[in-house]
Order: C-alpha cells, then sequence, then structure tokens
C-alpha cells in the first residue's frame, strides 16, 4: 500500500460524493478497474495485497517423520541429536524422500524450538511461583535513575531519586541534579514527609555509594558521619551493606 495509490484513492472518493461520477466514468478517468473504484468507495485505506500461499506437497508428506526425529533428541544427549544434515539424510535413505535440503534446514530450524517448548510445557513441576507477602508500613525501595529534561530549552541529563513502599506502592519521586548526598538525604527527607514516617521493616537499597566512606574487607564498610546522623535521627539501629555490588538493607530500631 503506496502512498501513489492512497492518492488514487482519495481522488476517487473526492469525484465520488462531490462530483456524483458513477463507477464507469471513475474508471475511465483514472485508467483502473472498476473494482478498484469500488474499493475507494468502500473505504478510503486501500486494501494490502494478499500473498500467496505456496504449497509444500512433499515436505508435508514428511512433517510427521521430521517431528519424530526431533521428539527422539529431546531424550537424547546433546551431541547426539539430529542436525538438519542428518535429517535430510535419514529421510532420503530410509523413506525415499524427495525433498529439498533447504525446506528442511528451515523446517527444522523452526519446529524444534516449538517442540522444546511443547515439551516443557507438558512437564510436571515447572509451573510455580513464588509468593510475595508484604507488610503495610514495613518496606521500601529506594534507587537513583538518569532521566532526560528540558532545561531553558536545552535537554539536560539529570538523576530521579524513587522511593516506593512495598506493600501499597505509594512512592515518592525527586530529581535532582546529581547523585551527591545532599540529594540522596534529601530524597529521604522529602519521601518520610510524604509517607507519613520511615517503614518500620527496612529499606532496600540498589546503590549506597553516597552513604559509604570507605570500603574495608568483607562486609565490613564505614559509613559517612553525616549519614550515621541520619540515621540516628531517624532511628535506623543498622547499616546491612551486605555485598558492595549487590543489594542493601537499613533495618530500624523497634522503639
Amino acid at each position: 500500500m503506496g502512498p501513489k495509490r492512497v492518492e488514487l484513492f482519495a481522488a476517487i472518493r473526492f469525484d465520488w460524493q462531490r462530483n456524483q461520477m458513477p463507477v464507469r466514468a471513475l474508471a475511465r478517468k483514472y485508467d483502473v478497474h472498476r473494482r478498484t473504484v469500488r474499493q475507494a468507495v468502500a473505504s478510503p485505506v486501500p486494501p494490502g495485497r494478499k500473498a500467496p500461499e505456496r504449497q509444500a506437497a512433499v515436505l508435508d508428506q514428511v512433517r510427521g517423520l521430521i517431528d519424530g526425529m526431533l521428539r527422539e533428541d529431546l531424550a537424547a544427549p546433546r551431541k547426539q541429536r539430529h542436525t538438519a544434515k542428518r535429517v535430510f539424510e535419514r529421510l532420503c535413505d530410509e523413506h525415499g524422500a524427495a525433498v529439498s535440503y533447504s525446506y528442511v534446514a528451515k523446517y527444522v530450524a523452526r519446529r524444534r524450538a516449538e517442540i522444546t517448548t511443547e515439551d516443557r510445557a507438558g512437564a510436571v513441576g515447572l509451573r510455580g511461583f513464588v509468593p510475595q507477602a508484604k507488610e503495610p508500613g514495613a518496606e521500601a525501595e529506594v534507587d537513583f535513575g538518569e532521566v532526560m529534561v528540558c532545561l531553558d530549552g536545552e535537554p539536560a541529563r539529570c538523576y530521579m531519586f524513587a522511593f516506593r513502599l512495598s506493600c501499597s506502592g505509594k512512592a515518592c519521586h525527586r530529581v535532582y541534579a546529581s547523585q551527591a548526598q545532599e540529594a540522596f538525604l534529601e530524597g529521604h527527607v522529602a519521601a518520610f514527609g510524604a509517607c507519613g514516617g520511615v517503614p518500620a521493616g527496612h529499606v532496600r537499597y540498589d546503590n549506597l555509594t553516597p552513604a559509604v566512606a570507605k570500603v574495608l574487607t568483607g562486609r565490613n564498610r564505614t559509613e559517612t558521619q553525616r549519614w550515621l546522623s541520619f540515621r540516628a535521627y531517624y532511628g535506623f539501629s543498622e547499616l546491612d551493606l551486605g555485598s558492595f555490588a549487590g543489594r542493601c538493607e537499613l533495618v530500624r530500631c523497634g522503639c
């Protein structure tokens, strides 16, 4: 459906609606078949081209044989599974099939994935889930992410502080020019104010670089003085950094 055909349909519809021209006259004017005129009158969008369906009579006769070989491969060691060439050779030697290798290779590449998926879907014990039970007001997640904003008509890279309660999904977002400690702390203050307090359980972090002054051996870290004061003010009793590249948790005291 090219732009010229769309313009043709628009012109035909204009003459048919405004000038009340009949179908035969429109066909002669635009040098098209009357069927095309009727299509333009019925719809302003030209119909798409129908892709011809190619018949693969020979391949249809061996589909079941190929599927059987591929299903045998499900229980066979990896190095003993059929390749497309081996499937083609077996069809020719054992069944005398006069089929093209290119057709066999394309069918094997597509059908192998389908058979594997069907087998996995029917296997026992594949379906399952991990329940996520969150206590109201107990947990939250904090992260920084890059965002592009328009400042004075120019695109600028900024950073979004995101705080989200795990149970209710209530969130607080702030955009800052950097991920500095000031933005990190200010984001917490705004989030605690918007949510009405500090989570009773813990807060999960992907990146706590603004809170760490020095990385020691193992799981030990030296926290910054400002972060220690911040935790003391809001009642956090422990900073568990875990793996430096992994997730971290702040555990609040029960008082």
